[in-house]
């Protein structure tokens, strides 16, 4: 059993490391002061410098600020409203919607993309921000709405009956107590919508235009034509964001859980 588990262990560890290896090298030569990431010439933060002069980089940054920005606020209130409904809410057909509701988390981005872009060409509808907001808003509220339907499984349905017996309008339970229970969840939705939609380059790639290009599409076009090392200065700032919203998000699903129990059975909030 020892060896067993020790050969586990040796197996994760190797599947870790070929994982995060790239990571780690993109991360180092984001300080090389070579042009070429062939050979360690020396340390610099020129590179990180010459992001915030380039006139693509910084336009494409702010399109997908501004697109990760709207899809978030879309997401959320998508997300809350169906997750509280489908919670509160009993009516045929409940199992159908929940899975086409969850059905763009599953399917594959590529057909997603086309799907999407086929849509939008029926309609008449140019491609441009619009286009790109609308595809990241289908497939991130879906996130939004599983971290929302997690945190409402454990909800004491007695918070919203007191609330309601006081005196407070259904509209007022809602946003006074149910909302602030929902906000670890919410906040965690958000996050991963936010994540989700500023680093897509599939989805996209087929409803973006020229003007709406996004960060991630600009960076996939410079790639192919050879290795930038702004690229990897900018990469890495990336990856620096991610890893302080994963740490977020996972800071609030524990504060989630931690205050989760304080409401059940009846118990005062």
């Amino acid at each position: 059993m020892k060896a067993a588990r020790r050969l586990l262990e040796a197996h994760t560890g190797l599947v870790l490391f070929f994982l995060y290896a790239p990571i780690l090298v993109l991360v180092v030569y984001s300080f090389n002061e070579a042009k070429l990431n062939v050979v360690w010439k020396g340390f610099t933060l020129e590179w990180y410098a010459r992001v915030w002069t380039d006139t693509g980089l910084v336009r494409s940054l702010q399109n997908s600020l501004m697109v990760a920005a709207i899809t978030t606020v879309f997401s959320v209130a998508l997300g809350t409203g169906g997750a509280w409904l489908l919670f509160r809410y009993r009516y045929p057909g409940e199992r159908l919607l929940q899975t086409l509701v969850f059905l763009p988390m599953i399917v594959p981005e590529v057909i997603l993309g086309v799907s999407l872009l086929i849509l939008f060409v029926v309609v008449r509808l140019e491609l441009g921000f619009t286009t790109v907001v609308i595809s990241h808003v289908t497939f991130c509220f879906p996130f939004v709405l599983a971290a929302v339907e997690a945190r409402l499984a454990g909800m004491d349905p007695a918070l919203e009956e007191a609330a309601l017996d006081l005196g407070a309008t259904p509209f007022v339970a809602f946003h006074k107590v149910i909302v602030p229970y929902l906000m670890p969840a919410i906040a965690s939705g958000a996050l991963m919508a936010f994540t989700l939609s500023l680093d897509d380059v599939i989805v996209t790639y087929f409803t973006a235009s020229a003007a709406s290009r996004t960060l991630p599409l600009e960076m996939f076009g410079r790639v192919k034509k050879g290795v930038d090392p702004s690229l990897n200065a900018i990469s890495t700032v990336f990856i620096g964001a991610t890893i302080l919203a994963v740490l977020t998000t996972q800071l609030l699903n524990r504060r989630g859980a931690l205050t989760a129990p304080a409401t059940q059975g009846g118990e005062k909030p």
